[in-house]
């Protein structure tokens, strides 16, 4: 017998598999109306009934709108930090010149992180001046790349494929110039084009990292 209750508020019958999928079911609904209509714009009770889950379960799966949006941002984040990941343990990476491992860098993350348009427009554009809390969690991943970049950076250099010296600070800038230009992309999907911001990102690492 399929163990189903009727969930009070929305008449709907649940069931326990129900119950377990509200999860998925909230990250899809809060992908589509942020994307849609905007993270400001959307209240938890649109979410749940676009989701067809009732109002407590979004509180039993997530603390705070904040928090639906910041488990949105880590599904994209993480998808382009796995596709990088990948390409830099390709076969023959090691023996590849900066600009094309650059290159490769920057595909396999574009790929990554905007294989989904809705959900790279809640990440680079619907996250934006949401909060401190929000402003402190992308400042998490901004952190781990700048430390990846920066290893990159220093690798190049002892290669002499870029200028000497420090590359901190080109790789903070470099940082924030990839959020900037994913974000223009989020808004203008039709006119940036994956290709176009990987080879915009890859020219412009190796300028900020003093390419000769």
């Amino acid at each position: 017998m399929v163990n189903a209750v009727v969930s009070r508020g929305t008449g709907m019958t649940e069931s326990a598999e129900d119950r377990a999928q509200w999860r998925g079911r909230l990250l899809r609904a809060g992908r589509d109306l942020f994307a849609a209509y905007g993270y400001a714009h959307t209240t938890v009770e649109q979410l749940c009934a676009e989701a067809r889950v009732p109002i407590r379960a979004f509180h039993q799966q997530f603390t705070s709108r904040e928090a639906l949006l910041i488990a949105l941002y880590d599904e994209v984040a993480t998808s382009g930090l796995r596709a990088s990941e990948e390409a830099m343990l390709s076969d023959d990476m090691e023996e590849c010149a900066t600009e094309e491992r650059f290159r490769r860098l920057f595909a396999a993350y574009v790929r990554g992180v905007t294989a989904d348009r809705r959900a790279a427009r809640v990440a680079f554009v619907e996250t934006l001046g949401v909060s401190r809390t929000v402003d402190d969690h992308l400042a998490m991943w901004r952190t781990m790349w700048s430390e990846f970049l920066t290893c990159e950076a220093e690798r190049a250099a002892e290669r002499g494929e870029v200028g000497d010296g420090d590359q901190r600070v080109a790789v903070t800038v470099m940082t924030h110039s990839v959020e900037e230009l994913l974000a223009h992309h989020a808004r203008r999907p039709r006119q940036v084009t994956p290709d176009w911001l990987t080879e915009e990102l890859t020219r412009l690492s190796l300028t900020m990292l003093g390419s000769p």
